[in-house]
Parts: structure tokens; C-alpha cells; sequence
């Protein structure tokens, strides 16, 4: 058994838990293989996450921000304890391939969504396939997101899409204020899609598209696939899942 590996953000907050957890594991003795606690906030965890692409590791998430949606609340009193009784969640990302004007290309990843977002003050002309399907053949919008289940509740929620179960093996396809279709809500689709999104006025409409924080500009085309040969290993507290969580916000969006 290692010792556990410890990943703190630089904020005082996330500083001062750390301290306390570095006095509780020492007085403790506890080891786990390859468990890296992660002090921050979401942000900072799927930061984390990606620096650690393919690693076989295991990640436990302590809030020192706001939300932490994909993050467990410190207990001085039962770290020890939520530790050794975490549940395992295994996700895989989103792989967004994106040629931009010139004809560059760049692959990234997002455990949340991939945004494509307007780049200037006139609304995006988007084409949206699935595969050979045309899912829309012309949207005119600020943008659109595609969200994995564990992102649904993120920015996706905001812009009203739908919350999605973590075994749904779904994604979801939001647009960001459509003007027409005005009434268009978006597509529930298989996470084994290959979905294409076309700027169709790259000259006068650009548009950017973004992995997570990870942005391109100037997009022309750009391919979103799940990476089902990359899985992320997330550790919750069993009061706290992150099924839970996502339930917690279906219930939620229904009373609102």
C-alpha cells in the first residue's frame, strides 16, 4: 500500500483543510493505493483530472469552493471514516476534435460538456449531425453544448437542459437561446453518437469551441465523441453519491 498523494489548490481555504488532513493521515497511519485526494473545487478537480488522463488512480475530492458538485464535504470527524467506505464512480469523458479555418486540428477532452459558443455580437449558424443523420440541418443560436451525464447538471442545467442519470449512457444536445428553431429544446442521444457540428458562415459568424476551459477559436468543424478507452475513477462519501447529487437536482428543478 502508498501513501496517499495529496493535490491542494493554492486558495487559503483549500491550504487550511490540508493542514488538518496532513496532521489526521499522519496521526493515523492510513495508506491506499493510488488514492489522490484533490482539495478545491470543481474547477480545480477536473484540472486534476486531466493532468492524470489515463492513470489508473483514484480520485476524492474535498470542497473548499462553492458548489463542488463533483466534490465531498470535510469532516474533521469522519474523514477516516468516508475514506474507507467511499463509493467508486467510473466516467468517461468527451473527446472534441476541432478543425478551425486554416484547416489546424486539436483533439481535448471534457468530463463536463463541450460549448460551442457565438465569437462575436451575431448569433452562430450551426449544422448538427449524428453520424450521417442530420440532427438539424440549421440552427441560429448564441450556441450549443453537448453534456455528459456528469456534466448535465453544470452548465447544461443553466441553459435548461435536461439532467441525465449517470448509467442513462446518454448524452445531451442543448442550445444556447436559439432564435430559430425558436422553439428547438435539443436531443437526448446514445453515448455512442459521433456528433458534427458545422459552422455554416465562418467568415462573418465565428465561433469557438471549448472542452471544459480548454478553448478553440475560429472553429469550422467540430467532432464530439465519448472516450470510452479513458475512465475516471471518483470517490464519493456514500450519504453524498454522485448519483445522489444528481437526483437531489432532478427533485429540485421539479419543485422549481
Amino acid at each position: 500500500m502508498k501513501k496517499i498523494v495529496i493535490t491542494s489548490d493554492k486558495n487559503k481555504s483549500s491550504l487550511r483543510i490540508k493542514l488538518k488532513l496532513l496532521k489526521i493521515l499522519k496521526n493515523n497511519n492510513l495508506k491506499h493505493d493510488n488514492l489522490n485526494i484533490v482539495i478545491g473545487g470543481d474547477g480545480f478537480m477536473l484540472k486534476t483530472l486531466k493532468k492524470n488522463k489515463g492513470s489508473s488512480k483514484f480520485f476524492y475530492g474535498i470542497n473548499s469552493g462553492n458548489y463542488g458538485f463533483l466534490m465531498n464535504k470535510f469532516s474533521q470527524k469522519n474523514i477516516l471514516n468516508n475514506l474507507k467506505k467511499a463509493k467508486l464512480i467510473s466516467i468517461s469523458p468527451l473527446e472534441m476534435r476541432v478543425t478551425n479555418k486554416t484547416g489546424l486540428s486539436k483533439t481535448s477532452i471534457a468530463i463536463n460538456e463541450v460549448s460551442i459558443l457565438r465569437q462575436s455580437r451575431q448569433a452562430a449558424n450551426l449544422s448538427i449531425k449524428n453520424g450521417k443523420k442530420d440532427i438539424i440541418k440549421k440552427l441560429i443560436s448564441d450556441g450549443v453544448l453537448v453534456s455528459t451525464p456528469a456534466g448535465s447538471t453544470a452548465y447544461n442545467l443553466s441553459v435548461h437542459g435536461p439532467i441525465l442519470n449517470l448509467n442513462s449512457k446518454k448524452l445531451s444536445i442543448s442550445p444556447i437561446s436559439p432564435f430559430r428553431p425558436r422553439r428547438w429544446k435539443g436531443k437526448i442521444v446514445s453515448d455512442n453518437s459521433e456528433i458534427t457540428i458545422t459552422n455554416l458562415n465562418i467568415k462573418k459568424r465565428p465561433i469557438s469551441a471549448v472542452a471544459d476551459n480548454i478553448e478553440v477559436r475560429n472553429a469550422r468543424t467540430i467532432k464530439i465523441k465519448t472516450n470510452k478507452r479513458l475512465k475516471f475513477n471518483l470517490l464519493y462519501d456514500i450519504s453524498r453519491s454522485l448519483q445522489k447529487k444528481i437526483k437531489l437536482e432532478q427533485i429540485r428543478k421539479e419543485i422549481n
